[in-house]
């Protein structure tokens, strides 16, 4: 099924040094983009991570630090990423959990407070798991009828995303809308206010704690009774998205921000 799109949607996979959304880098990324009149645009580059990469994630997904040497930086093509993703839809497989807030911290990284609070977000691998609930290379076959070759590439993993959301809305029109709004909403557990999903959106539109002692209390009122709650994170392990956005929630609740 040909995809209903209104804006483009941009496809995309990273591999990175490791699984840690807050300090770990990318190696490689690729992203197709997919206009509303069915063209398609893809490029993949490879990063140089600025640190090693540890020899358990090359070994998913064959990327080791002499490969990238002479690459350039996140920061050196930074721009041009968000130039190509600019006023895009964005889709990807486990990229609500991982590769989204982790290219956000690389963008604030460098510098670049690129804006995608008004993007859709699809996650092909939630609305998978919701329906079927196995791995990229399984869905690709169940999908797609075929075997997925050079898995933990990223140019592979992007392309076959793409295959297997057109493949969903083929195989449960009963269930899925050719429409990003619907799939956007469909494909996310929860509402995030930040990327990585500590603060999130109640069903009455609230922002609450998703995680530790204050964990489903309204941000605005942990704000008002500890505020070394704040200092904690700020000071803690946490992406530099989360704790920008937590800011902004103080500055709002201080009435220095409206």
């Amino acid at each position: 099924m040909k995809l209903n799109l209104k804006n483009p949607l941009v496809f995309f996979d990273l591999e990175t040094t490791g699984t840690n959304i807050n300090t770990d880098r990318i190696v490689e990324i690729c992203y197709l983009k997919v206009y509303p009149n069915g063209n398609e645009e893809a490029k993949t580059l490879r990063i140089n991570p600025e640190m090693h990469i540890p020899e358990a994630s090359t070994a998913i997904h064959g990327i080791h630090d002499e490969d990238v040497a002479d690459c350039p930086t996140f920061k050196e093509v930074a721009k041009d990423i968000a130039k190509d993703i600019e006023g895009a839809d964005i889709a990807g497989f486990n990229s609500n959990r991982f590769d989204v807030p982790v290219l956000v911290e690389e963008f604030l990284r460098a510098g670049i407070d690129i804006d995608l609070t008004k993007r859709k977000f699809i996650d092909v691998q939630v609305i998978y798991h919701k329906l079927e609930q196995r791995t990229l290379s399984a869905a690709y076959k169940f999908y797609c009828g075929k075997n997925l070759e050079d898995a933990h590439t990223a140019e592979a993993d992007t392309r076959a995303t793409y295959e297997v959301l057109k493949a969903q809305l083929d195989h449960y029109p009963d269930v899925l809308q050719n429409d990003i709004n619907f799939l956007s909403d469909y494909s996310s557990y929860s509402k995030n206010v930040d990327f990585a999903g500590r603060i999130i959106y109640d069903d009455k539109g609230v922002e609450v704690f998703n995680f530790g002692k204050y964990k489903g209390i309204p941000v605005a009122e942990v704000l008002k009774k500890d505020m070394g709650y704040y200092g904690w994170i700020m000071n803690g392990d946490f992406t530099l998205n989360t704790k920008n956005v937590l800011t902004k929630i103080r500055l709002r609740e201080t009435g220095l921000v409206k």
